[in-house]
């Protein structure tokens, strides 16, 4: 079992640029260093130089570029989390697909954030930026990581009695890397629909879905509205839109405001699966920073559904699994494995019962 190996952080916060741009290191910097809170300890230009220097100056919080000469930011950023673990907020840009896949893949090798460039590279530019910057660096300082080397052991010993009708999983910081670690280990013949909602950074959504739809054999997709759900299929949260699932099996999207600050909501997509399919619904809530999730997965746990927590050893941020144990609404505390595998044994029951 894997545990904490960053304690709290005290001084003001360390940072480590890694850009292969001279002009854009020179921008963050002057930026850091308006912040009184900010200390700039170091510049990389590339993914090699950036492993070497987190060793060695071991910074509070890196800022990571991924179109880099000799390593990439995304092996970068394997290579740190396996050895040095350390917040890690990605810089790049989203808006062309190849981007947007590499900054999923950054994900999910364990950075916590990401900021979209600006199209151009001034300082004025950045400065449109830079609220939203200083904001992700602050909230990533004082994260505890564990290591994503190895793997968590064991499985599930509960097979549920009732057979289920859907799956919904909410998760945040630290989610995309957890959620292609469990969907990769399932069968492709899926015989239960997944539904998720991963925060995201506005921009990078559908590069995220692509990329985890080209790493397992199960087929993702982002959700449409009025769609009904389907067996074998897993369906991802749009940007900016809250999902829940309706009488019949249909999806629902809405822009209405924010949910505790997000959108969209785990609480909304649980709440919905409570009411539409109570005890023939299995609620999982992952890695991620602060509370979404728990009010939505008690609803579902008051009307019979299963629920599961990621437990804290595996997590990358342990805020809403804890939440939610805390409350009591959980049913079993897993491993990313253990959920992997209680959700096999659940298909093959399933499958079984045909």
């Amino acid at each position: 079992m894997r545990a904490p190996v960053k304690s709290q952080r005290t001084g003001p916060i360390r940072i480590l640029i890694v850009d292969d741009s001279p002009v854009i290191r020179e921008i963050l910097t002057a930026m850091f260093r308006a912040e009184p809170d900010f200390e700039v300890i170091g510049e990389a230009q590339d993914g090699h130089e950036a492993v070497q220097f987190t060793a060695a100056l071991r910074p509070d919080v890196i800022t990571m570029d991924l179109h880099m000469p000799r390593m990439t930011g995304v092996e970068a950023i394997r290579q740190i989390m396996n050895t040095t673990p350390t917040p890690i907020t990605v810089v790049a840009s989203g808006i062309h697909e190849d981007c947007a896949v590499m900054a999923a893949q950054a994900l999910a090798a364990g950075a916590l954030t990401m900021v979209e460039k600006p199209r151009g590279i001034s300082p004025q530019d950045y400065g449109a930026i830079q609220g939203q910057l200083t904001m992700a660096i602050r909230l990533v300082a004082g994260v505890e990581l564990v290591s994503l080397a190895g793997g968590a052991a064991g499985a599930a010993d509960f097979i549920q009695d009732n057979r289920p009708k859907l799956v919904a999983i909410g998760a945040s910081t630290g989610g995309p890397g957890i959620l292609h670690r469990i969907l990769h280990t399932l069968p492709s013949e899926l015989n239960f629909p997944i539904i998720v909602v991963q925060h995201i950074t506005a921009g990078f959504g559908a590069g995220f879905v692509r990329w985890l739809d080209s790493v397992t054999e199960i087929k993702v997709q982002l959700a449409q509205d009025n769609e009904p759900v389907r067996p074998g299929c897993v369906w991802v949260a749009p940007e900016g839109h809250h999902l829940t699932v309706q009488s019949g099996g249909v999806i629902h999207l809405d822009a209405s405001a924010p949910l505790g600050g997000v959108r969209p909501s785990a609480n909304r997509l649980f709440t919905s699966v409570a009411e539409t399919y109570q005890s023939a619904a299995v609620g999982i809530i992952l890695t991620g920073m602060g509370v979404d999730g728990a009010d939505g997965l008690e609803e579902l746990w008051r009307v019979g559904g299963y629920t599961i927590a990621q437990d804290e050893a595996s997590c990358v941020v342990f805020g809403m699994p804890k939440v939610a144990i805390e409350r009591g609404v959980v049913r079993q505390v897993l491993t990313p494995d253990e959920i992997a595998t209680f959700l096999t044994r659940l298909n093959e029951q399933c499958k079984n019962r045909e």
